[in-house]
């Protein structure tokens, strides 16, 4: 194996970060896989134990020829290595040091499951075995209670290990092409990920001033050295200017590492997570479904928005009230903010919103244009956003912190001018530089929530925030909406103040 010069040693620790010296300096004991799969194993144990306490004290009669209880914990206790071998086999502990986006929100189905398996075989053992007759209500409070704990106890879980130093990944990137440039700044803008980018690998030099603090370390030949320096555990391929072979023969020798190695397909832009992938004689073949949604999938989706804002607008009625009467004291004006949005097929409609700036606050907009800060730096002017915009109230302030200003948007579900998952309503302003292919954004109802809102909301650049409404829309699932109206509720829950 090939090693670096002491020189070039040196420099490579002078180019790296402060912070990734002292990792380096200071090695880790264990890895991110480690220290995330324990935790989530306490967290599962400790949900099934929890569920099945609840579960006891809910049901404390127990029919003729019963079991103690003290007896049935230690069945429970028994029986579970069986429950972590299951969760083993439905990949709930290995996901996360291979994903850097990997979340609670993914487990869902699989705990689902490992909960409904686990529960009917602990019936059925019982049942051949005739050790203990659990009735059918104590089984299922157990199993909904597990359904429900679980997720929230991996979640806790989680946040404790990104708060942890061993959580993070050293992480080179090869290519300093413009496909690897963007996966660059969408790390160092999350870092919920836990992804430290200790530096590029290429020929040529970053041009990019947001990345100007990351290093170029090397050239692809010095990549395994590398990676034994500075204890990498993830390098990811952008699209480097280097002969096939090449790249080919490199990724084959770091399989020889302990380290995670991702790729950036060359068609990025057209592809999603769930795209499938299947074989031709041996050759991996991406496909793409045809966009188009069938008359089902429509009349799901649609059931899924008219029961989710029924259920919202009946169980938040309380919180509307207060926002309602908040907004009216605080200044003069009326409650809700009504403003003309482009919906599905380029119809518009008027959005419903709380109130949360004075009155005539578009009259004020051009003197504020200088303070947009997606048109500084020679940005983008296409979306309008100004930090702590002096024409929100205190109120106002407070209500789109935490997204309850957009709370009224349940009403456009019920009409059916909104989805709770879709694209991004577009003021007509911004509706207009939306052209050819990105007009599929209309396919689809807009949204109150979307991949726009759980990967950033309005720090998203236009053409960001329209290609990842492309898509959404050519690439929807069922579950795709379940799994993005989940990771909604940290993102709201950990307040934000930017709005929109």
């Amino acid at each position: 194996m090939s090693t670096l010069p002491e020189a070039l040693q040196e420099r490579v620790l002078a180019a790296i970060d402060p912070f990734t010296r002292d990792l380096v300096d200071s090695p880790r004991a264990h890895r991110r896989g480690w220290l995330v799969r324990r935790a989530l194993l306490c967290a599962d144990l400790l949900g099934i134990m929890a569920a099945f306490v609840i579960a006891t004290q809910v049901y404390t009669a127990h029919a003729a020829g019963d079991l103690p209880s003290a007896t049935e914990y230690v069945l429970l206790v028994l029986s579970l290595p069986g429950w972590v071998v299951v969760a083993k086999l439905y990949g709930l502990y290995d996901r996360d040091e291979e994903r850097a986006d990997h979340s609670t929100a993914d487990d869902v189905v699989g705990v689902f499951h490992l909960v409904t398996v686990g529960t009917w075989l602990l019936f059925a053992i019982a049942e051949l075995t005739r050790v203990a007759h659990p009735t059918f209500p104590k089984l299922f409070t157990f199993w909904l209670v597990a359904v429900g704990l679980i997720p929230v106890l991996r979640s806790g879980a989680r946040a404790y290990c990104r708060r942890q130093v061993e959580y993070l990944q050293n992480t080179l990137m090869i290519g300093t092409d413009d496909a690897a440039r963007s996966v660059a700044r969408k790390l160092l803008h999350h870092p919920e990920y836990g992804i430290n980018l200790v530096g590029f690998v290429g020929d040529d030099e970053v041009d990019d001033e947001e990345l100007s603090h990351v290093a170029l370390l090397g050239g692809v030949d010095d990549v395994p050295a590398l990676v034994r320096l500075l204890e990498v555990e993830r390098v990811i391929v952008g699209f480097a200017d280097e002969h096939y072979q090449r790249l080919v023969d490199l990724v084959r020798t770091l399989n020889s590492f302990d380290v995670q190695v991702d790729i950036v397909p060359r068609l990025h832009d057209v592809l999603s997570p769930a795209v499938d992938v299947h074989t031709v004689e041996g050759v991996p073949l991406i496909g793409l479904r045809p966009p188009e949604l069938s008359g089902s999938s429509k009349l799901l989706k649609r059931a899924l928005d008219v029961a989710g804002a029924t259920l919202g607008l009946v169980l938040l009625a309380p919180l509307f009230l207060v926002a309602a009467a908040a907004t009216a004291y605080s200044s003069e004006g009326p409650v809700f903010f009504r403003q003309l949005r482009i919906g599905r097929s380029g119809k518009p409609f008027r959005i419903f919103k709380f109130r949360t700036m004075v009155v005539h606050a578009d009259r004020l907009k051009g003197e504020l244009a200088h303070l947009n800060k997606h048109a500084r730096n020679g940005g983008d002017p296409r979306m309008f956003k100004i930090p702590r915009d002096p024409r929100v109230t205190g109120v106002g302030r407070f209500l789109r912190r935490f997204s309850i200003d957009e709370l009224p948007q349940l009403l456009n579900v019920l009409r059916g001018e909104m989805s709770l998952v879709g694209p991004r309503p577009l003021v007509a302003d911004e509706d207009v530089h939306v052209s050819l292919w990105a007009r599929r954004r209309l396919d689809l109802r807009p949204g109150m929530t979307g991949l726009w809102q759980v990967l950033g909301r309005d720090d998203i650049p236009f053409e960001e925030m329209v290609r990842l409404d492309y898509v959404y829309v050519t690439t929807w699932s069922l579950w795709n909406d379940c799994r993005l109206l989940l990771r909604t509720v940290p993102v709201v829950a950990k307040g934000d103040a930017r709005g929109h």
